[in-house]
């Protein structure tokens, strides 16, 4: 993989509106060993609007991504769609301790936006990661793994722990 396939230039570029176009699929996620995600196809397009003192960066993905699902544990295809806005400024150092507002120093040729891209995808993913339902409502997870965690379910205990009964006794006396 070539080393500037996710960057864009940022010195050399008249000021004015641009558009950068990134493919990212299993080769991108490879780069990244200890990612949940191990492919996808997906396009990233970068918005640029450039001015003598910044960048406004519109970054939009959308795409699938494979990803394994929390309840069965069986590989889906999770749909993913973001948008995601910074600014980025010159200055003497970089700086990107700020999500929004990144500083670049002046020097700076080309702008890696590799990390950017990984990182709002795994945000754009739901917190629950499960097999959507079908048509009907019922689940496309695993039907066989479905069944053996239900064998597992425990139902509530009736009943009270006596465990507790001295506590509830010396709460009662205060």
């Amino acid at each position: 993989m070539m080393p500037g396939l996710y960057t864009i230039p940022i010195s050399g570029i008249k000021d004015g509106h641009h558009i950068f176009e990134f493919e990212i699929n299993k080769s991108f996620f490879d780069l990244y060993e200890e990612s949940e995600i191990k492919e996808g196809e997906l396009i990233a397009v970068a918005e640029v609007l450039k001015s003598s003192s910044h960048l406004n960066l519109d970054i939009k993905i959308s795409g699938k991504v494979r990803i394994c699902c929390d309840r069965c544990l069986e590989m889906f295809d999770q749909p993913v769609v973001c948008e995601n806005r910074f600014l980025v400024k010159f200055g003497n150092i970089k700086d990107d301790s700020d999500p929004e507002i990144i500083t670049v120093p002046h020097d700076e040729n080309e702008m890696d936006l590799k990390q950017y891209i990984y990182e709002f995808i795994h945000l754009a993913l739901p917190i629950q990661r499960i097999h959507p339902d079908d048509a009907k409502g019922i689940s496309s997870c695993d039907p066989v793994m479905l069944q053996k965690l239900k064998e597992h379910l425990v139902e509530k205990e009736s009943g009270d722990d006596p465990r507790w009964d001295e506590l509830k006794k010396l709460m009662n006396k205060n």
